[in-house]
């Protein structure tokens, strides 16, 4: 990894419809700025990270330049995640010179501990895929119709976090594979690509902001960190 160097890819072109709201959650407002400007500056201000790219959808542009990071490069993305993902890869790989290592993360994790960042970027000086996960500790259950119909064991289970690290070529190979379209995030592409992901110790503090209450979460985290 020595000498390459590191970009950051912040996805956020999807509407987010499940936080509600009457614009698409990674412009509103949270703790006096937008989750979106908050989720750049874990990354702006990492002294590792050496480019920003977002992935916005190009009609939210005019949203991107109302605030303070007005001036981060942005791609247009796609009608699905990985279509978005893939713009910003092509993206950056297209840069002279070209960055060595993607850091790929959620729009809409705005509340990212630093130490998070450096787990992943540590990890990738050994392996050319690295992600962050929290074991899974409650209990699992199936169901069907409403009703409770069986068990699912725990044991080996984690909780997918961004930021997701991969070597940039390896990673935008990964997209040519079959199971690109419907693969949840792009961990799931690279194990289907024959990638080995490190595995690193998430936090839960670093959260996906989802539903309405998950404001509430996030401000609260933000405040704490003042």
């Amino acid at each position: 990894m020595t000498g390459k160097s590191i970009s950051a890819l912040i996805v956020a072109a999807g509407r987010g419809s499940r936080a509600g709201g009457p614009i698409p959650k990674q412009w509103q407002p949270l703790h006096g700025r937008t989750v979106l400007e908050h989720t750049i500056d874990r990354f702006t201000h990492h002294p590792k990270i050496d480019h920003v790219l977002l992935v916005i959808n190009p009609d939210d542009a005019p949203l991107l330049a109302q605030t303070a990071a007005g001036q981060t490069p942005w791609v247009g993305g796609a009608d699905t995640r990985a279509g978005s993902v893939r713009a910003g890869l092509q993206a950056l790989a297209k840069m002279t010179p070209r960055p060595g290592y993607v850091l790929i993360h959620d729009g809409a994790r705005a509340c990212t501990p630093a130490p998070v960042i450096d787990r992943v970027i540590a990890a990738l000086q050994q392996s050319n895929a690295a992600a962050p996960g929290l074991p899974v500790t409650d209990a699992l259950w199936r169901a069907q119709g409403g009703h409770v119909t069986g068990t699912q064991p725990r044991e080996g289970l984690w909780r997918a976090q961004t930021p997701q690290g991969f070597e940039l070529a390896s990673i935008l190979a990964a997209h040519d594979h079959p199971a690109a379209a419907k693969a949840a995030d792009d961990v799931e592409l690279a194990l289907a690509a024959g990638l080995e992901v490190t595995l690193v110790d998430g936090h839960e503090e670093n959260i996906k902001i989802t539903h309405p209450e998950d404001f509430i979460r996030a401000e609260r985290i933000l405040t704490s960190w003042m």
